[in-house]
């Protein structure tokens, strides 16, 4: 059965016709045919299997050169090396296993809100049946209170309110009534519709169910939540980096190593061989995957501190890197509830009269409970000793008002509010601030113009008018010849706080964009009060109009994104990443799942319904949103600590290597042992392990970053071949000056290594001169302690079975002259290359 398309704007005589049911719905045969029709399209979850999520976490380009380092020191034979890679990798990998694993019940969150059953119409008979065995062409029989159970199309309805704000945006509840709209009417404004996932607040209706299941708007959102999340920032980083080490390591150990082999042919095969992997080995980051999780572990904490929960930790350095956050407006930036704003009169002065007219319509009135009579109850209390209800006019959707007969003590008074056309349409005079009674038609123009400017600054305005009667009870018809006294202006005022945080995050180079499901001029409104001015806007329905390119080419110049419809909310998102932002977004509801989902890093609050929490990787819980600072703070912090790691790896790595490479080409003898170069690696990662805890100067946290391979394959060559010109000059020292033996040599240039390894630490953990900006306490203290032990080994127990011989005092103090000339020349090495990278940085404020 092909389901119709565009149900909302086809007149229901021939929707009913297409579906082929009738008004008295469908038999059971029927029902049970298309049960099992569309059985493929219920929302069943289909979750990630434990062991595809376990295998996902090792699915990387640097996981797997780090296996490949763990086999190739099996081969050199080097055991304890081999077991401590594979140990991290394990453990690494068990972490994200566990936090994706927890983050994975998402779907079954969003199944969960909708299982329930329904009341429909079968054989003529209403009957209760479980909402996901409802099919296209069931009529379903809604009341207060009712689940919606599938996209509807109302055939008919009476007083029906229906609360849309999850799926929507829309803070108050959404008038419905039948009639047809245009096939381009957007989601929010199908007024004849009905949507899987809302529930009515008030009235009744019955309405013929289109679509159920995956085919709804809420099923595809459902749908988008089952696909793996697209890759964030970081995680392109990290595969591109490990993409570029296995290029760099292949090329260039398979390069020395065939030369060496079948052109010089000095040495055994199986010498050659050792030697290369030992290379290979030591050109590895093989801390790296640990370095991440402590450093990212250290985030997460710091960031529970504000009450933040990380659901995934890699979303903390996406969270650092982000330079663009989007959000939704209803109960994100704002508050989501309905506040009175003013009750001026005709003449624009806040009336105290308006007011306590509008309180005594409320708390007299007996229907259904909505925000606007909350809103008006709460805003400010009034006396009514004396004050007793006589009868009541209900709401109603043609007349749009509600009125409630008064006696206050012997005054009888009808009092009506409720929308403002209505409102004057049954009033022919005005009640002035002087309480002059003016003629409706002299002050009509004043009355629409300041509706106007009302509503243009994104409130929603009422009217309220009153009568003096003589009479116990009113209908319908009594409402005439009323009074106008004024206006009753609502608006859903924004968060605490939010202002402040808005400006903190552009200080931090952030920038923000509103993304609603809610009408242009409340968005607009709510967007200068909280600092976005002179903001450019996009509709939902002018972005329909754009393909993707073209979308992506206008979204980074908006500003607002208003009456925009779930899924467009998720190509908002993609069209800005396809841009190279980092792109972060914050949303509470149903309508926010899939944007949450595509996005780099999605946040939502403590109020936010289970699906937008459970898509979301951090969650806040507080209200104050200041929160998102230092959040965003932290994973610059925690980004800033984990990239230390990678330039001093990939530089200090790549150095001491193509030193040891080119040497091999020409010495008598290998210039380290396989087991001296694995022993300088291991000494290197101990005091990079306390790089976690390192101190972050604060100009890497006042602009986003992002892992920039680019940046970092300069970085390696400046500093790598820097670092390896002090390595051929201590070659030549030792070898031609001092004529060291190939002991004196190995434990004169191992001592020089691990030196200048540290010394190359303290050098690139910062851009400042490296006076001025202190290391942290453990960083130190485990530096200072390696060094210590590097000179201390030629003089151990265990020396001999190193290869190493006591070295004279003549070579130490070589050894140490060369060292200070190092880090001289390094750190003037590292103020050439970030000057040349100024300019760079300067005009792209989310690169390295």
């Amino acid at each position: 059965m092909d389901l119709p398309t565009g149900f909302w704007s086809v007149p229901v005589d021939r929707l009913l016709e297409q579906l082929r049911t009738s008004p008295a719905g469908l038999t059971d045969e029927v029902a049970a045919e298309r049960n099992a029709e569309f059985a493929d399209a219920r929302l069943v979850s289909k979750r990630r299997s434990k062991w595809s999520i376990l295998i996902e976490q090792f699915d990387s380009p640097i996981i797997w050169l780090l296996f490949a380092s763990a086999v190739l020191s099996f081969a050199i034979p080097d055991p304890t090396n081999a077991t401590i890679i594979l140990i991290i990798l394990l453990a690494s990998g068990l972490l994200s296993y566990w936090q994706e694993w927890s983050a994975d019940n998402a779907v079954a969150k969003l199944l969960a809100g909708i299982e329930t059953t329904s009341a429909v119409l079968r054989n003529g008979n209403q009957v209760d049946v479980p909402t996901d065995s409802i099919v296209p062409g069931d009529i379903a029989i809604l009341t207060a209170g009712s689940l919606i159970p599938g996209d509807c199309r109302i055939i008919d309805s009476k007083d029906l309110f229906v609360d849309e704000a999850a799926l929507t945006g829309e803070s108050y509840p959404v008038e419905k009534s039948v009639g047809d709209l245009d096939v381009n009417t957007a989601l929010a404004r199908r007024i004849n519709s009905l949507f899987l996932g809302t529930h009515v607040v008030s009235g009744m209706a019955k309405a013929v169910t289109v679509r159920t299941g995956r085919n709804t708007e809420f099923g595809q959102v459902s749908a988008r939540l089952q696909v793996q999340p697209p890759e964030g920032g970081f995680e392109r980083g990290l595969r591109n980096f490990g993409t570029l080490l296995i290029r760099v390591t292949l090329t260039f150990v398979t390069t020395v190593f065939l030369i060496k082999v079948f052109i010089l042919r000095n040495e055994t095969f199986l010498e050659s061989l050792t030697f290369a992997l030992a290379l290979a080995v030591g050109m590895t980051p093989q801390l790296l995957p640990a370095i991440t999780s402590v450093v990212l572990a250290e985030g997460a904490k710091s960031m529970a501190r504000s009450q933040v929960i990380v659901k995934r930790l890699i979303a903390i350095e996406n969270f650092g890197g982000m330079n663009i956050l989007c959000s939704d407006k209803t109960g994100t930036l704002t508050e989501g509830a309905v506040r009175v704003h003013s009750t001026p009169d005709v003449d624009g002065n806040d009336s105290e009269d308006v007011l306590r007219l509008a309180y005594l319509n409320a708390a007299m009135q007996a229907g259904f409970e909505n925000p606007i009579d909350h809103a008006i109850r709460t805003h400010k209390t009034f006396d009514t000793t004396g004050v007793r209800k006589l009868n009541e006019i209900p709401y109603d959707f043609m007349r749009k008002r509600l009125s409630v007969l008064i006696d206050n003590q012997g005054r009888r008074q009808m009092i009506t509010k409720g929308a403002l056309a209505k409102i004057l349409d049954v009033c022919s005079d005005v009640r002035m601030s002087s309480a002059e009674i003016a003629d409706l038609e002299s002050q009509r123009a004043i009355i629409d113009q300041r509706f106007e400017e009302l509503s243009g600054q994104g409130f929603r305005v009422l009217g309220v008018a009153v009568r003096e009667v003589n009479m116990d009870h009113v209908t319908k018809s009594d409402e005439t010849q009323m009074t106008f006294v004024g206006f009753l202006v609502f608006f859903d005022p924004p968060k605490p706080g939010i202002l402040e945080t808005v400006r903190e995050l552009e200080r931090l180079g952030v920038g923000l964009k509103i993304i609603t499901g809610d009408n242009r001029a409340v968005t607009a409104a709510i967007s200068r009060q909280v600092g976005l001015t002179n903001a450019k806007v996009m509709t939902g329905h002018e972005m329909a109009e754009l393909n993707d390119r073209e979308l992506a080419a206008q979204a980074a110049n908006v500003d607002l994104f208003a009456e925009v419809e779930p899924n467009q909310k998720e190509r908002i998102i993609l069209a800005l990443k396809s841009s190279g932002n980092i792109v972060g977004y914050m949303g509470d509801g149903i309508n926010d799942a899939s944007a949450l989902h595509a996005a780099d890093v999605g946040i939502s609050v403590d109020t936010a319904v289970d699906v937008a929490r459970e898509a979301a990787q951090i969650v806040l819980l507080k209200q104050d949103l200041g929160v998102l600072v230092h959040g965003v703070e932290a994973g610059r912090r925690t980004l800033a600590n984990t990239l230390k790691y990678v330039f001093v790896a990939i530089s200090g790595n790549f150095g001491y290597m193509f030193s040891m490479a080119v040497a091999w080409l020409f010495m008598p003898f290998l210039p380290l042992d396989a087991t001296q170069i694995l022993l300088i690696n291991l000494l290197a990662d101990f005091p990079a392990m306390t790089l976690a805890t390192d101190r972050v100067d604060p100009e890497l946290i006042h602009r986003p970053r992002r892992w920039d391979s680019g940046f970092i394959r300069r970085f390696m060559l400046a500093f790598g071949l820097s670092s390896s010109v002090f390595d051929f000059i201590t070659f030549g020292i030792l070898f031609k000056i001092y004529h060291a033996t190939e002991q004196e040599f190995h434990t004169g240039w191992f001592i020089e290594s691990v030196m200048t390894g540290l010394i190359m630490i303290i050098l690139v953990r910062t851009q400042r001169p490296l006076l001025q900006s202190r290391p942290g306490i453990y960083l130190a203290g485990a530096a200072l302690l390696t060094g210590v032990i590097a000179f201390a080994l030629p003089f151990s127990p265990f020396a001999t079975s190193l290869k190493f011989t006591e070295p004279p005092v003549s070579l130490l103090i070589i050894v140490l002259v060369i060292g200070v000339f190092y880090a001289a020349a390094m750190e003037v090495v590292k103020s050439l290359f970030y000057r040349k990278q100024t300019a760079i940085a300067a005009n792209e404020p989310i690169s390295m």
